[in-house]
Order: structure tokens, then C-alpha cells, then sequence
């Protein structure tokens, strides 16, 4: 699997609230740090993601995928919105993936 791909991927496991896609995509020593938390580890991240999330309908809408031009294919930038179930547009985002070996090993996010 292709990082752009792994990164996509993630997008729809959270969006389908659907715990084992996004276990597929994640590294077991996954880390995603946010603004307003650190969360370690991939089984920990998914039973936030799953259980414990603000707000559980929502859609991300990925507008652009970014890889750097130097060769260096470990990083993604995704940039994007995140919608609530209503259509209502909830804020903006950016992350930032690293991807070894077709998983996601970290997450930053940052949104406005």
C-alpha cells in the first residue's frame, strides 16, 4: 500500500467509525499529537477515535495530499475540512503523516 493510499485509507476508517480499517492503517507504537492532546499508542487511538471523540458525525473532506519533491516519501501533509453529518463545516485542517512501510507511525494535526 502506497503512503498517499494509507493516509486515504485512514480518512474513511474514521469516518466509517469502522476500528479495525483503521487498526489496518496504524502502526502498533502509532503517536498522534494534537492541539489539545497527545495520544500514544494505535489501541488507545482507536478506542478514542471510537468512543470518546467531541463529535462522531463527521466527514473529513481531504482537498489536497502533499508528498515533498526532495524523495523523501515517509511524509504526507494532508490538508482538508472536517464537516459535521449536517453539511455545517467545523473547522480546517492540516496533517502531518509519517508512513513506514504502509502505516501510519505518527500523526500532528493542526487545525484553526
Amino acid at each position: 500500500m502506497g503512503h498517499t493510499e494509507s493516509v486515504e485509507r485512514y480518512y474513511e476508517a474514521i469516518d466509517a467509525a469502522d476500528g479495525d480499517a483503521l487498526r489496518d492503517v496504524l502502526d502498533s507504537g502509532f503517536r498522534h499529537d494534537r492541539p489539545d492532546r497527545t495520544i500514544d499508542g494505535r489501541e488507545r487511538f482507536v478506542e478514542f477515535m471510537l468512543t470518546e471523540r467531541p463529535r462522531t458525525d463527521t466527514v473529513h473532506a481531504v482537498d489536497t495530499l502533499f508528498v515533498p519533491e526532495d524523495g523523501d516519501q515517509s511524509e504526507v501533509a494532508a490538508h482538508g475540512r472536517l464537516f459535521g453529518d449536517d453539511g455545517e463545516e467545523l473547522f480546517a485542517f492540516v496533517d502531518l503523516f509519517t508512513v513506514e512501510d504502509g502505516t501510519i507511525v505518527d500523526l500532528r494535526t493542526f487545525t484553526n
